[in-house]
């Protein structure tokens, strides 16, 4: 801003004028309405009802050689399972009622068979919990059942992934939560909360060109403090910002606060100083402090002399980050919510602030679909999986459909190119992941398959399909993979195979027990961002359990370059560990500023009740975890260095760490 009388009066004193001097026609306001824009469809349970499809696809599968092992096996709704300690406990679904090995339930306390049937009964607990008891007590369903059904069964073991439904209506979605009586602001405000910044988000709009927008920052915006006929701006000032939003303040009112407001900072209404004379609006002071200043121009020169507004092609910025390559109709690959070993062929249905709705090729009713970002490591382009020799669901479709049409290789992610030339990962190696269908754990891991430009097939130990359809396609740079330590090391708790009896849980000693190696920590990747983030920033994060949902979420805890996510207003267990670099992060506002429906916290009432004595039990028994977890850093170096195989990298589990990874087992060569 030039700092000269004669431009500021230019500025901000001609629109002043034009409007004391004019007559200007009534026009109504109107009201914008938010409206959803996109047909809310289940993320990983909208799967199709016909499950014969996966033993016939097998013929034009790869085919995976099963598992060497002399465990007992259970058979459960056709799918073959290895449980490792043979025990025959099972437990009934108090969501969907369907029956299954206990040990595979989810959750500690066992009650039910999936992520989606807890949320669902959390959601509705008193008609879930009638509908669970018309299913246990094995009566046929009534009309009353049937209208309590909101959701297609779900017949999942754990981590398995095995989806399946099994009612006719397995089309039908669950309610979206209403997001009408949420605000952002009032969230903020009332509880004094801080948002992560628009720069800790590269992929969202305006992510790499945000500036200097900050507090201090000088926009036109509509003045809602006039009783005019029409519709007139006045300056005013960001007092806070969080994500896109902004909470401002008109200029005039100095300490008072009584007309605050907040606004997308990003919307259209919101224009950089100048822009009213440059476009003929009126600039006009609210009423309340109307009569405060006899000379509003001298007011205006002094105030806004060296200020700081937003850049004149900031609009046309907002609208250039907004432009996404994905078009409806391109064909893709992704992986198949059913068998997460494999791929399948998908369409862009809709794309919605980069994310997309895919639909299965084979999809005849376009239910069966599945959500994620455009730059997802779960898409690719079409020959992908046949280039790096993953498994591939033919579709039965032999020829592509009137318009559709593959996307381009060069509107994916690039990963970063490896050398497997030299030491790299074999098969059997061991390591520590972040399971997929279980975001809130990390769990002990084997290689179990290497392909082709670094990538990996990786199984959660003690809780794998013997055919290894539950094998998950992990980078070998990926930040969802960690050398054998990295939870010891940084106080995370790993989850040990499932049955494993030897607690508490040692690498070293499951490693000879296994007679299995450790991957080489040098694989790993290490790279740590200065990525912005702190613990308490709240944001807008995908339920990737469910991944139609972007909610209300937190930051709870950082370790280098991962993230601890906390759904607002759900229980911890619903937690979800996440990059810092994950494109299924948003700032506040996004959804606002998308159009896409933002999942409000959950209410009390809506939250699964649990008795206090619950409670204690669980307290107790993460107690004695951590107990027995007390073996310091220098005691598991000493017998690492008894084994004469691998030593310890000492560093410290700085929780906000930006810095380099010195956190690994290093194995000596």
């Amino acid at each position: 801003m030039e700092n000269t009388k004669e431009l500021a009066f230019h500025i901000f004193c001609k629109p002043l004028l034009h409007f004391f001097i004019s007559q200007t026609e009534h026009s109504s306001r109107v009201e914008r309405k938010r409206r959803d824009s996109f047909g809310m469809f289940d993320g990983y349970d909208s799967c199709s009802e016909d499950t014969s499809s996966s033993s016939s696809s097998d013929e034009s599968e790869e085919e995976v050689a099963p598992l060497p092992s002399s465990l007992p096996i259970i058979k459960n709704n056709g799918q073959v399972y290895t449980y490792p300690d043979g025990k025959s406990g099972m437990a009934t679904c108090e969501m969907c009622g369907m029956v299954g090995v206990r040990d595979a339930f989810y959750s500690k306390t066992k009650r039910f068979c999936s992520v989606s049937c807890s949320r669902s009964y959390s959601s509705n607990s008193k008609k879930a919990s009638i509908l669970a008891r018309l299913q246990v007590a094995g009566k046929p369903p009534t009309k009353k059942s049937k209208v309590l059904q909101k959701q297609p069964l779900v017949a999942k073991l754990a981590a398995y992934a095995q989806y399946q439904a099994t009612l006719q209506n397995q089309a039908k979605t669950k309610a979206a939560v209403p997001v009408e009586g949420f605000s952002w602001g009032n969230y903020i405000n009332s509880n004094s909360f801080t948002a992560a910044p628009v720069t800790c988000f590269k992929h969202a709009p305006m992510g790499t060109c945000w500036g200097d927008i900050a507090e201090g920052v000088r926009v036109e915006v509509p003045n809602t403090d006039c009783s005019l006929p029409t519709k007139v701006f006045w300056i005013a000032g960001i007092v806070k910002l969080a994500g896109y939003n902004a909470l401002l303040r008109y200029e005039g009112f100095e300490n008072d606060s009584s007309l605050d407001f907040w606004c997308n900072i990003c919307g259209t209404d919101i224009h950089p100083v100048g822009w009213c004379a440059t476009s003929g609006k009126p600039l006009v002071p609210p009423r309340t402090i109307q009569h405060k200043y006899t000379n509003w121009k001298a007011f205006l020169v002094k105030r806004l002399t060296g200020a700081k507004t937003l850049p004149p092609d900031f609009s046309q910025k907002v609208s250039e980050s907004m432009q996404y390559p994905f078009k409806t109709s391109m064909r893709v690959e992704v992986v198949d919510k059913t068998h997460l070993c494999r791929t399948r062929v998908a369409v862009v249905e809709s794309v919605i602030g980069g994310r997309l709705r895919l639909v299965y090729e084979e999809s005849e009713d376009k239910t069966d679909d599945f959500w994620c970002h455009m730059y997802s490591p779960l898409i690719h382009h079409i020959g992908w999986s046949r280039s790096i020799g993953h498994r591939f669901k033919r579709s039965d479709i032999t020829k592509k459909q009137d318009g559709h049409f593959d996307a381009p290789p060069h509107l994916f992610m690039k990963v970063k190119e490896v050398d497997a030339a030299g030491e790299w990962f074999k098969e059997g190696m061991k390591l520590e992941a972040i399971d997929p269908l279980n975001l809130s754990a990390i769990c002990v891991a084997t290689v179990r398959k290497v392909l082709a430009d670094g990538y990996l097939m990786i199984g959660i130990d003690g809780s794998e399909a013997a055919d290894g359809s539950d094998w998950f396609c992990y980078h070998a740079t990926s930040p969802s993979i960690f050398p054998v330590g990295f939870c010891e090391i940084n106080m995370i708790e790993l989850t040990p195979p499932r049955g494993y009896a030897k607690l508490p849980f040692k690498w070293f000693d499951y490693l000879r027990e296994t007679d299995s190696i450790a991957a080489p920590v040098k694989l790993f990747n290490k790279e740590v961002p200065n990525h912005g983030f702190h613990v308490g920033m709240k944001l807008e994060a995908v339920d990737l359990m469910e991944p139609r949902l972007v909610c209300v979420a937190t930051v709870t805890r950082i370790i280098h370059r991962l993230l601890r996510i906390h759904f607002d207003g759900w229980e911890d267990e619903y937690d979800q560990w996440v990059d810092c670099e994950s494109p299924d992060l948003y700032p506040v506002g996004w959804c606002q500023l998308t159009g896409y429906q933002l999942q409000p916290p959950a209410p009390q009432s809506s939250r699964d009740s649990q008795s206090s004595s619950s409670k204690q039990k669980k307290k107790a028994k993460s107690q004695q975890y951590k107990g027995q977890k007390k073996m310091t850093s220098l005691q598991l170096k000493e017998e690492l260095l008894d084994g004469e195989e691998y030593s310890f990298l000492q560093g410290t589990s700085d929780q906000e760490s930006n810095g380099s990874a010195s956190y690994y087992i290093k194995q000596e060569p």
